[in-house]
C-alpha cells in the first residue's frame, strides 16, 4: 500500500528491531524524531502516520503531539507503542508482544485505510456540499460496543464503556454472534467468564470472517498466544476504567471509519442519505413516500408503514434503531429518522399483517442496546398502518401518528 508520506517514529531511545523491520523491508519509509522535536517533525515531514514510544517524562510532549495531530485536516493515525499510562483520546494503543512487526504492519494498514477513506470523502464532498457536510461530533458518541462476558468485572466494564458509548451486552458467544449479524458494531470487548479455548475459537472465527476482521477486539481475561489475523486485536488487563480508556481510541477509529463509509454512500446517493443514521433524509423520505403512495394507488398492491417511537429523553435509542433498520430492512423498503425522536419505515408491496410481523421482529432487535448505567431498557412503541384506497401520503402518516397512543397502551 503506497502512502503519500512516511511514518514518523517518535522515541527517546533507539529504534526497536520491529520498527527497523518496517523500513528495512521497505514496507513503510520511517523517519525518526525525539520527543522534544516531535511537533515540529509532524509539521515538516507531513507523515501518513505517527508511531510513538512513550517513556518517562514524555507526558507533556505526548499531549502536545496528540493535539497537533488532532488538528490536521486529514486523519492522521497516532499509534502509541507499549504505553503504560493513560493515553490521549486519539492515541491508539499497540502492544508489541515481543516485537512482532507483522502485527504492526497490519495495524498501520488498517489505520491508513481510514486515512484514505477520509481523503476520498473530502475529495468528493463538494459534489453534494449544498446538502451534506462532515460532522465534527466525536464518533465515539455514536459508536456501539459489544461487551461479552459473565464474570464479576462485567457490570463495571459495562458502566465504564457506557459512560462514553453505547453498549450491547452478551452473556454467551452465541448471543454475541446474533448481535454481530443484526447490528453495526464498532468494537468488541471479550471479558472474563470463558475458557481460553472458547476465547481462542471465537477470535479464530472473527479472523476468518471478512465482515469482522478489522473490528477492534479487546481481550481482558487471557494472554492468548495465538497469532490471529485481527489487525486491531489488543489484550488489555487491569481495572475496568483502564480497559475502557485504552479500548476507546481503537473503537473511535472504527466508528470514524463507519461514519465516513456512510458519508460516502450518501455522496453516491446525491446527498439524500443521512450519513449519521444510514436512512433517508427527511426531504428524500417525503419525496419517495409521496411517490410510493401515488404509484401504489394507481397500480394496485400493498403499502404499509411502521413507526418506532422511543423515549424522547434517550436520543441514542433512535440512532441505534435507525442503524439497525438500515442494515436489516429489505432493499425495496425505505425510512427516515423523524424530528420527534421516532423512526418511520415504509414496507413496499406489504399488507398490514405482514408489516406488523416484520415490525415486531425488528423491534425485538432494538431492545438490547443500553448505555451501561443500569437504566431500565424501554422497548420501542410500534404502530403500524396500511394504505387504503382513499388515502393520501399525508392522511396515512396522520393516522399512523394518531395510532401511536393506542399502540403504547
Amino acid at each position: 500500500m503506497s502512502q503519500a508520506g512516511p511514518i514518523l517514529f517518535v522515541s527517546s531511545a533507539p529504534r526497536p528491531a520491529f520498527i527497523s523491520a518496517l523500513d528495512g523491508a521497505r514496507l513503510f519509509p520511517v523517519i525518526d524524531s525525539d520527543w522534544a522535536n516531535a511537533v515540529h517533525a509532524v509539521e515538516q515531514v507531513q507523515p501518513a502516520a505517527v508511531l510513538a514510544v512513550p517513556s518517562g517524562g514524555h507526558e507533556p510532549h505526548l499531549a502536545a503531539l496528540a493535539n497537533t495531530i488532532a488538528a490536521q485536516p486529514l486523519y492522521l493515525p497516532l499509534v502509541a507503542v507499549d504505553a503504560q499510562a493513560a493515553l490521549p483520546r486519539n492515541a491508539i494503543p499497540f502492544s508489541s508482544r515481543g516485537g512482532q512487526s507483522e502485527r504492526l504492519v497490519a495495524r498501520l494498514r488498517a489505520a491508513l485505510r481510514v486515512r484514505t477513506l477520509h481523503a476520498t470523502v473530502m475529495r468528493r464532498l463538494p459534489e453534494v456540499s449544498a446538502k451534506l457536510s462532515l460532522t465534527d461530533t466525536d464518533p465515539i458518541r455514536d459508536a456501539t460496543v459489544l461487551l461479552i462476558g459473565r464474570g464479576a468485572a462485567y457490570p463495571a466494564l459495562s458502566v465504564a464503556l457506557g459512560e462514553r458509548t453505547g453498549v450491547v451486552g452478551a452473556l454467551s458467544i452465541e448471543a454475541a454472534a446474533k448481535h454481530l449479524n443484526s447490528r453495526d458494531i464498532d468494537g468488541i470487548v471479550l471479558a472474563e467468564g470463558f475458557t481460553a479455548r472458547v476465547a481462542d475459537a471465537f477470535l479464530t472465527v472473527l479472523a476468518e470472517d471478512t465482515r469482522f476482521r478489522n473490528l477492534p477486539v479487546i481481550v481482558t481475561a487471557h494472554q492468548l498466544a495465538g497469532n490471529y489475523d485481527l489487525p486491531n486485536l489488543e489484550m488489555i488487563s487491569g481495572e475496568p476504567a483502564r480497559v475502557a480508556a485504552n479500548a476507546l481510541p481503537l473503537i473511535r477509529q472504527r466508528a470514524m471509519e463507519a461514519q465516513l463509509s456512510r458519508t460516502l454512500r450518501s455522496i453516491d446517493a446525491g446527498g439524500w442519505l443521512d450519513p449519521r443514521s444510514g436512512l433517508l433524509t427527511l426531504e428524500a423520505f417525503a419525496r419517495d413516500f409521496a411517490r410510493a403512495v401515488e404509484q401504489t394507488l394507481s397500480r394496485g398492491g400493498g403499502l404499509s408503514v411502521a413507526r418506532f417511537a422511543f423515549d424522547p429523553t434517550n436520543p441514542r435509542a433512535q440512532l441505534d434503531a435507525a442503524r439497525i433498520l438500515s442494515r436489516l430492512m429489505r432493499q425495496m423498503d425505505f425510512g427516515a429518522a423523524q424530528k420527534d425522536g421516532s423512526v418511520i419505515v415504509v414496507f413496499a408491496e406489504t399488507d398490514f399483517r405482514t408489516a406488523h410481523m416484520i415490525a415486531r421482529r425488528l423491534s425485538a432487535v432494538m431492545r438490547h442496546t443500553s448505555n451501561g448505567r443500569r437504566e431500565p431498557r424501554h422497548e420501542p412503541v410500534v404502530s403500524v398502518d396500511a394504505l387504503s384506497p382513499t388515502d393520501t401520503a399525508r392522511s396515512l402518516l396522520t393516522r399512523l401518528f394518531a395510532d401511536a397512543p393506542r399502540a403504547a397502551s
